[in-house]
């Protein structure tokens, strides 16, 4: 028979689903980054009532005032919910304990020992544990190593004496932004829940129900951590097998650029996967780290990951080699060579240069002591080591006046005819003259 208590407990549930549907509770992302932003703006136009918790005054400020910083968010539709008074930003951190529901958004990147750094989760988990009361859901959302949100959030928030599962409720659900995808956005991709008891799920499963069409819900926490590394693992992985047959077609004097687009002509047992001058962004270059690094807690080594990390780390140094033997050939040293780096984010369409293979290119042609300028439209200013870059403009003078263009992120508005026509040499890392066939123009 049921108790008392155990009444009590599902009468609760039942109440909190009831104020989700009905949009009676309020809501706080904790981070306002390119996954906070997006998922608090489609809570707000859902109807419900969110507060974001951002340490960036500047952030505050300007989404108060309707103004996005985040290419995915236009700043029509922010203004529209601040001006609706459905979505507004604080600094101030006894916001949580005037919400129903919390959801963390925050960095997880490494240390310089390359060892996972979960303290924003660990600094948020803290802020929430100092004002959190009876009834309250809380859900992670920033990518960690499996078993952070039961080993280590999990009793952070029970320290007081509140009972996870039963006083409040916690899972785990992996962010799948893709920054800059319009055909994808955060209603169209499937969402994927684990609690750390069947009523946390249910809870969070009904919460994202709202605003995501399909949510997929998984046994435990520990399972939906996993998830969102395998998922970054595989294109991290499959990166690096195009990337090592980019560096053996190469020997092979075979185009690979070629060869994917004709395996992929098979309409099974194949997905293409396309070489590059590295990888960047958030994901990638990270969540297979923190992976190895919770196998190597349990005495396995994740083989496959250190080697991928290996090759896709020695690409900007490819590159850097491959311009240098172009160079020559044309009897230029790369010393004192002029070279334009045109993109500098970690992909195409979006105004992010984190983690970019860009950044650790120019750090090697200056240390070669190459002269380096870039073009990138989305970023007008770029520091590195110190020195200060501008974007020059991508024009006639500009492209003839360099000795070798180098192409590093193909964003879809460059004019890649001019650079094809006016360039003495071109280091084509994305394919983006594919079309063009002229010796001077050096696919990767």
């Amino acid at each position: 028979m049921e108790t008392i208590k155990e009444g009590r407990e599902k009468d609760m549930v039942e109440e909190l689903k009831r104020k989700i549907i009905n949009r009676e509770v309020k809501i706080s992302v904790i981070g306002l980054g390119y996954v906070g932003l997006p998922l608090a703006l489609e809570f707000a136009r859902e109807g419900f009532e969110v507060i974001g918790l951002e340490v960036d005054g500047e952030r505050v400020k300007k989404i108060n005032r309707g103004v996005s910083y985040i290419l995915d968010v236009p700043s029509k539709e922010l203004k529209t919910q601040v001006k609706e008074k459905r979505l507004k930003a604080t600094s101030k951190t006894e916001v949580l304990g005037k919400v129903e529901i919390i959801i963390i958004c925050v960095p997880t990147p490494l240390r310089k020992t390359r060892e996972p750094d979960i303290s924003y989760i660990l600094e948020a988990a803290q802020n929430i544990a100092h004002y959190l009361k009876k009834g309250q859901i809380i859900v992670l959302e920033s990518t960690t190593y499996p078993g952070t949100t039961e080993e280590i959030i999990l009793p952070l928030l029970e320290e007081k004496g509140l009972k996870g599962g039963k006083d409040f409720f916690l899972a785990f659900s992996p962010e799948r932004i893709d920054p800059g995808n319009t055909q994808f956005t955060t209603r169209d991709i499937p969402k994927v829940v684990g609690g750390i008891n069947p009523e946390s799920t249910s809870l969070v499963y009904t919460l994202y129900h709202q605003i995501i069409r399909e949510v997929i819900t998984v046994s435990s926490a520990k399972v939906a951590e996993m998830v969102k590394l395998l998922e970054n693992t595989f294109r991290a992985v499959n990166i690096a097998l195009a990337n090592e047959m980019a560096l053996l077609c190469d020997k092979l004097k075979i185009n690979v650029w070629e060869v994917i687009l004709a395996a992929k002509t098979k309409p099974f047992g194949f997905m293409a996967f396309y070489p590059g001058p590295g990888i960047g962004g958030h994901c990638i270059p990270y969540d297979p780290i923190y992976l190895s690094w919770k196998a190597r807690a349990y005495g396995f080594e994740a083989r496959f990951i250190e080697l991928a990390q290996q090759i896709n780390a020695y690409m900007p140094h490819y590159i850097v080699d491959k311009a240098t033997l172009a160079l020559n050939a044309l009897g230029k040293p790369l010393k004192n060579s002029e070279i334009l780096i045109v993109g500098v984010t970690y992909k195409r369409d979006v105004a992010d240069i984190r983690e970019s293979p860009a950044l650790e290119i120019i750090k090697l042609l200056n240390a070669r002591e190459s002269r380096v300028s870039y073009h990138d439209p989305y970023i007008p200013e770029l520091r590195i080591e110190d020195k200060i870059y501008k974007s020059v403009p991508l024009n006639v003078e500009t492209v003839r006046d360099k000795d070798c263009v180098l192409i590093v992120t193909d964003h879809l508005s460059l004019d890649y005819g001019l650079i094809a026509q006016e360039a003495k040499l071109v280091i084509d890392t994305r394919n983006a003259l594919g079309t063009y066939r002229d010796k001077k123009i050096i696919p990767i």
